[in-house]
Parts: C-alpha cells; sequence; structure tokens
C-alpha cells in the first residue's frame, strides 16, 4: 500500500501563536491513537523565505485510513466545543492543507 503524508502548513500570526499550537497538539494526541497512523511531526519556521510559518506532518499507512481519522478529530473538536474554522478566521491564520504521496524513482 502506498503512504499516505498529511501536510498542513499554516500562516500564524504572533499573538494567536500559543492558541494555535495547543490546538494543534490536542488534535495529534487524536491522530496519534487511530489505525493507520505512523508518525508525526509539528514544524515551526525559524528562518527562511515564504510566507507559511508553521507545518504539521502526519505519515499514514494508505489513504484508506484518513475518513476514520478525520471523523475522530471532528467528533473530538465537537466534544471539546472547538471550531476549527472560525477559531482560524477570527484569529487571521491561513491554511494549506493536502495530502501528498512519495514520488518513485
Amino acid at each position: 500500500m502506498t503512504k499516505v503524508y498529511r501536510v498542513d502548513k499554516f500562516v500564524v500570526p504572533d499573538h494567536v501563536r500559543d492558541e494555535f499550537w495547543t490546538e494543534v497538539r490536542r488534535t495529534h494526541a487524536v491522530l496519534r491513537v487511530q489505525h493507520g497512523f505512523l508518525d508525526d511531526a509539528l514544524l515551526e519556521k525559524r528562518s527562511g523565505a515564504g510566507r507559511f510559518n508553521a507545518v504539521t506532518i502526519v505519515r499514514w499507512s494508505s489513504e484508506a485510513d484518513l475518513p476514520a481519522a478525520r471523523a475522530a478529530v471532528e467528533n473530538a473538536h465537537r466534544a471539546a466545543g472547538f471550531e476549527a474554522a472560525a477559531f482560524f478566521a477570527q484569529a487571521g491564520i491561513e491554511a494549506d492543507l493536502a495530502n501528498y504521496t512519495t514520488v518513485a524513482g
């Protein structure tokens, strides 16, 4: 099976940085116990050009694992009363969210 990488890139204003990372850690705590989860990385830019200053990467054993993981995160957010889209809009966070696979050869 082809491994899938979920790569999410963010522009996070300084004034919401701590709250952003708190929510990301909560979300990744849910992801880490899902079927097919392999590993993850939470990254913050320290230097270099480009507008994205935060990146999260989750590696999954297959694309078939993604729907259940997405549902688990949605349920956890709902239970916590957290609405990611509303938080991002209110905080001025921009996101580029996508799934990737490796390139052969």
